[in-house]
């Protein structure tokens, strides 16, 4: 479990992260999104011990995680920029990281060069973008952390790696109660594999909720009326946004299917359906109905 209590931090005079709270239980997926500025590797970088919050504290089964060797001893940071020892191969950084991390698993390791398929022996800084970003992921996984928080960790994989690392996330979290935090601008790149997501704006959460329970309570409905029906009848079914051509509506609605399903029936609809709503759809109507410009939040 890991707990973000009011943490704040500044940059001289520039607020970077204003009174962060979140509870990130272990053993799921917890995606972090927001756009770029929004606080997120600043959030992450004092999550695992690197910054000192200017207030409030990060914990981790009640430890605070800042200068505790032992606590980060279970923590590997996946940063957006990789860094590894100059001239260094894959195998001098596995040896690093066996060094550093108590629970480093060798056998782990070569499963995984095989997986990836990249020469052990060869310098990194002769490997691609993408390479260098598989071996950081595969250093990570080996160090065999409880917790491994990852800032865009997507970017520079193609398609087919991005789904090979994402099932390489979730076995590890079926396995071995991995608990990785996963920071994005992308929310399509989450979507599929979170259980739980926050969204970072302007320094701070607007809101977390698990993804089934966002999508089980929220749906689109598409009605067509042989009588001429208001938006104020609409609204009273609990709207979160409206909008109607004519004799056909399209609404936005909280509730389970079966509960929307009930309240548009009521109004004795010609013909209608339910669309579930995308994850970014969710985010777009809960932005707008907090009155947040919505294409300064999500990308």
């Amino acid at each position: 479990m890991i707990n973000i209590n009011g943490v704040s931090k500044y940059y001289d005079t520039v607020k970077s992260l204003d009174n962060v709270t979140a509870e990130i239980k272990g053993g799921s997926i917890f995606g972090l999104v927001g756009s770029n500025g929004s606080g997120k590797s600043t959030l992450l970088r004092i999550m695992c011990g690197i910054f000192r919050a200017d207030g409030g504290e990060v914990l981790y089964d009640g430890e605070n995680v800042y200068e505790n060797v032992k606590l980060k001893d279970r923590i590997v940071y996946l940063s957006d920029d990789q860094f590894f020892l100059p001239s260094s191969t894959l195998m001098d950084m596995a040896n690093m990281y066996a060094a550093v991390y108590s629970s480093f698993s060798w056998e782990t390791y070569e499963k995984l060069v095989a997986l990836f398929g990249l020469p052990k022996k060869r310098k990194i800084s002769t490997f691609s973008k993408g390479m260098q970003k598989q071996s950081a992921i595969l250093l990570g996984l080996s160090a065999k952390p409880k917790y491994l928080l990852c800032d865009e960790t997507f970017d520079g994989l193609d398609p087919v790696m991005r789904q090979l690392v994402k099932r390489i996330l979730a076995d590890e979290v079926a396995e071995s109660g991995l608990t990785p935090i996963i920071a994005s601008h992308n929310l399509r790149e989450l979507e599929d594999i979170c259980d739980h997501i926050g969204l970072l704006h302007k320094g701070g959460i607007l809101f977390e909720s698990e993804i089934d329970t966002l999508k089980e309570n929220i749906h689109t409905v598409q009605a067509v009326f042989s009588r001429e029906i208001s938006a104020e009848e609409i609204a009273k079914l609990g709207t979160v946004s409206i909008k109607q051509r004519s004799s056909m509506v399209t609404a936005v609605v909280r509730g389970t299917r079966e509960e929307v399903a009930a309240k548009i029936e009521a109004l004795n609809p010609e013909f209608y359906e339910i669309i579930p709503l995308t994850l970014e759809e969710i985010f777009i109507s809960e932005m707008e109905e907090r009155g947040y410009d919505y294409t300064k939040v999500v990308f």
